[in-house]
């Protein structure tokens, strides 16, 4: 019965669709007759009811002692369905906020290194997407590039809001550049290794994670993730040895 088809949709359980089926067919009634015409226990048609009068889809009434339950107008059903969408809406939120924490306890290959392969600008914003969250969520407050003037302009546009989000969530960057141009932009330190040569590579490391960007034979930007707190440590311990000297 495609009636019933909804109701499931709502969410509502076999039991509870046949009850409140029964109850809409009878009108008023008890739990027996509703239990009766429903093949439910009387136990659980009650729990049902009393469910489902939460919900504003049945009431009760009280006649000579007698308690009875009765549907409300069908239309209530809308009501549960805005319910449900508030409900949603509410847990999305709550899953946005816990997404960067469950995905720093989310233990990809055991302590092996991991790694991961991005194309083309939609790839190039992920990978710096991940760049945010994983700081976000270790709590740490600095990482470290060494940037490339020859792929500076081309990630920036693949990601046009990065720096702004970065900023806004109190994350530093300290960046050893090769190649002329390039400045800073707020809560980043800058130092430059040569601004007569550029290099094809721009390096990212943070928290457990390296990053790399670069652009493959037909010339499109591709980029590389590797997780490893070993490897990513030795590349820290090289960078602040450079900026230390720069």
């Amino acid at each position: 019965m495609p009636m019933l088809a909804v109701l499931k949709k709502l969410g509502l359980s076999d039991k509870e669709v046949a009850v409140y089926a029964a109850l809409l067919a009878l009108g008023s009634s008890s739990v027996r007759q509703i239990a009766d015409a429903a093949k439910v226990n009387r136990g659980t048609t009650y729990d049902i009811l009393k469910s489902l009068a939460a919900d504003g889809l049945v009431s009760q009434i009280s006649k000579d002692k007698k308690h009875f339950f009765a549907a409300e107008d069908p239309a209530r059903l809308k009501t549960l369905v805005s319910k449900q969408q508030n409900q949603l809406e509410e847990l999305s939120g709550e899953l946005k906020e816990k997404i960067p924490s469950l995905q720093s306890l989310y233990k990809r290959g055991g302590d092996k290194p991991v790694v991961r392969y991005f194309e083309g600008s939609r790839g190039i914003h992920a990978l710096l997407a991940d760049v945010l969250e994983v700081m976000v969520a270790s709590g740490k407050k600095l990482y470290y590039v060494y940037s490339s003037s020859a792929l500076r302009e081309e990630y920036r546009a693949a990601y046009p809001t990065f720096t702004e989000e970065r900023i806004a969530k109190k994350i530093k960057v300290n960046a050893i550049a090769m190649g002329p141009g390039g400045a800073t932009s707020g809560l980043d330190e800058r130092k430059w290794l040569t601004q007569d040569e550029t290099s094809p590579t721009y390096t990212l490391i943070y928290a457990g994670h390296m990053a790399h960007i670069a652009h493959d034979a037909a010339g499109q930007m591709v980029g590389v993730i590797i997780q490893n707190e070993a490897m990513y440590e030795t590349h820290k311990l090289i960078f602040e040895a450079l900026w230390k000297k720069l």
